[in-house]
C-alpha cells in the first residue's frame, strides 16, 4: 500500500506540474537513490526500476555471494545458505539479485523520501517557469489579475504560475478590477530569495511594436519594419516605419482602413495618441516627419553635435512643441537630434507676438485658461493691460499675475 501511496503521490505531482515522463523518471531514481544511500551509505548495488504507466516501481540488490559466517557488508554480501533459499543452484562469487520492498524500510525512511521528492519537484517547477519566461522576453503574454496592491499587481498566467506588473511599468490611467484580462509584454525575469521572478510591462515600447505585430500582417511578415519607437506611456508615442516594397504605403498600412488597424492598439494603450511616419535616411526630412502635426518651414543641421534648428510660422510653433513639451521630446529621441525651435517672420526687425499655449511649460494651464477668459491669448495682449486691470477682470492673485508678467516680458527682451 506505501508503495501505491508514493506512486499516486508522483503521478499527481506529474499532472499538476505538467513535467515530462523522461525527467519525472530522472527525479524519482533520484529521490530514491538519495534516500537508500542514507539508509545502507551506496546505492552503486541497487536498481530503481519506475514505471508511470503502470503507477508502480521495483527496487532491486545486488550481491555477492560468499561463504557462510564471511559476510562483512549484508548490503553488498549474502552468505551462501541464505542465496540458496532464493536458488539452489547459486555459488560462491556469483552475484544475487533479489527484490527489496520499500516499505520494509519503515515509515520514516517513506517520509523522507516524499520530502526529498517534493523538494526536488518544487526546484524544478521553479526552474521551468525562470526558462520558459527568460526565453519570453520580449513576447506578449496574457494573464488575469488576481491581486492589486498600491506598488504592483499580481497576475496570474493560464497555468497558475505568478507574474508581477510593478506600479512604474503600467499606464497612468490604467485600472483593473481582480478576474479582468490583463496584456503586457515580460520584460525581465531574475532569481529573486531563490524564486523566479516575471516582471511585466505595459510601458516599455517593446510592448507598443508587439501590438503593432499582432495588428498589421505586413509588420508580422517582415514586409513593413519598425525603426524606432518612443513614447510617453498613456499620452503619446510616434512610431518610426520603413517598407521594404515600394508597393506598400507603410504608415497607411499601419493605420488602416479608417483606422481600423491602430484603433485597437490606441484603445489597449489607453487612448495614447500615436503617430506613425515613414523613416527615412534623409534627417531634415525626417524631422519634419517627426515633428508632426506642425509644419515646419526649413531646418538647419548641426550633424557634429547632433544639434538642429528648426523653423516654423508662428501659429505651428504650439503644435511642434506640443502639451508640455511632449511633441517636440518625442521628435528628438525619435531623431535622435537637440531640437531648437524658431519662429519665423517676414520682418526680423518686428517682434512678433506669441500665443499663451506656448508658454505652458512655465504657467500652469489653469492661469492660462483664465487669462483666455478675458480675451488675452497672446503675450501681447496680457502686456497691454496693467496689474490692477488684470486683478479686477481675473480670479487671479495680484502676485501671480506679477510673475505670469515676469514671464511673459522675458520672452521678448
Amino acid at each position: 500500500m506505501e508503495n501505491i501511496s508514493l506512486i499516486d503521490t508522483f503521478s499527481e505531482f506529474k499532472e499538476l506540474k505538467n513535467i515530462d515522463r523522461v525527467t519525472m523518471i530522472r527525479v524519482l531514481e533520484d529521490s530514491f537513490k538519495g534516500v537508500l544511500v542514507k539508509l545502507f551509505g551506496t546505492d552503486e548495488n541497487f536498481d530503481v526500476i519506475i514505471n508511470t504507466d503502470k503507477g508502480d516501481f521495483e527496487i532491486w540488490r545486488n550481491r555477492e555471494v560468499v561463504d557462510d559466517g564471511a559476510v562483512k557488508n549484508p548490503n553488498l554480501q549474502i552468505s551462501l545458505s541464505e542465496a540458496k533459499k532464493i536458488d539452489g543452484d547459486y555459488e560462491v562469487g556469483e552475484e544475487v539479485t533479489d527484490e527489496v520492498k520499500f516499505h520494509d524500510f519503515g515509515r520514516r525512511a517513506i517520509l523522507s523520501l516524499r520530502q526529498t521528492l517534493s523538494a526536488r519537484i518544487m526546484e524544478l517547477e521553479k526552474d521551468t517557469v525562470y526558462n520558459k519566461y527568460k526565453e519570453r522576453i520580449g513576447q506578449i503574454v496574457v494573464g488575469e489579475v488576481y491581486q492589486m496592491w498600491k506598488k504592483e499587481i499580481l497576475v496570474l498566467d493560464d497555468e497558475g504560475n505568478e507574474l508581477i506588473l510593478p506600479k512604474i511599468e503600467q499606464i497612468s490611467s490604467d485600472f483593473y478590477r481582480k478576474g479582468d484580462a490583463i496584456r503586457a509584454v515580460v520584460y525581465k525575469v531574475e532569481i529573486r530569495n531563490n524564486n523566479p521572478l516575471i516582471i511585466l510591462s505595459r510601458t516599455s515600447p517593446v510592448f507598443l511594436e508587439r501590438l503593432f505585430e499582432l495588428e498589421v500582417p505586413e509588420i508580422h511578415d517582415g514586409l513593413i519594419t519598425i525603426k524606432k519607437i518612443v513614447r510617453v506611456p498613456g499620452e503619446r508615442a510616434k512610431v518610426a516605419v520603413e517598407s521594404y516594397d515600394d508597393r506598400i504605403d507603410p504608415v497607411g498600412a499601419c493605420v488602416g482602413m479608417k483606422g481600423s488597424r491602430i484603433h485597437g492598439i490606441v484603445r489597449e494603450l489607453r487612448n495614447e495618441n500615436i503617430d506613425v511616419i515613414n523613416y527615412t535616411a534623409n534627417m531634415q526630412l525626417f524631422i519634419q516627419r517627426a515633428l508632426s502635426p506642425a509644419k515646419v518651414t526649413s531646418i538647419k543641421l548641426f550633424e557634429d553635435i547632433s544639434r538642429a534648428q528648426v523653423y516654423l510660422n508662428p501659429e505651428e510653433v504650439s503644435m511642434a512643441i506640443g502639451k508640455g513639451g511632449i511633441n517636440i521630446r518625442l521628435a528628438s529621441q525619435l531623431s535622435g537630434y537637440e531640437l531648437d525651435i524658431y519662429r519665423e517672420t517676414e520682418n526680423e526687425d518686428e517682434e512678433e507676438d506669441v500665443p499663451l499655449d506656448e508658454f505652458s511649460d512655465e504657467i500652469e494651464d489653469w492661469i492660462i485658461d483664465e487669462l483666455k477668459a478675458i480675451g488675452c491669448d497672446t503675450a501681447k495682449s496680457v502686456l497691454d493691460l496693467s496689474i490692477a486691470d488684470l486683478v479686477k477682470r481675473t480670479d487671479l492673485e495680484e502676485e501671480t499675475i506679477s510673475e505670469v508678467i515676469a514671464i511673459l516680458k522675458s520672452e521678448f527682451e
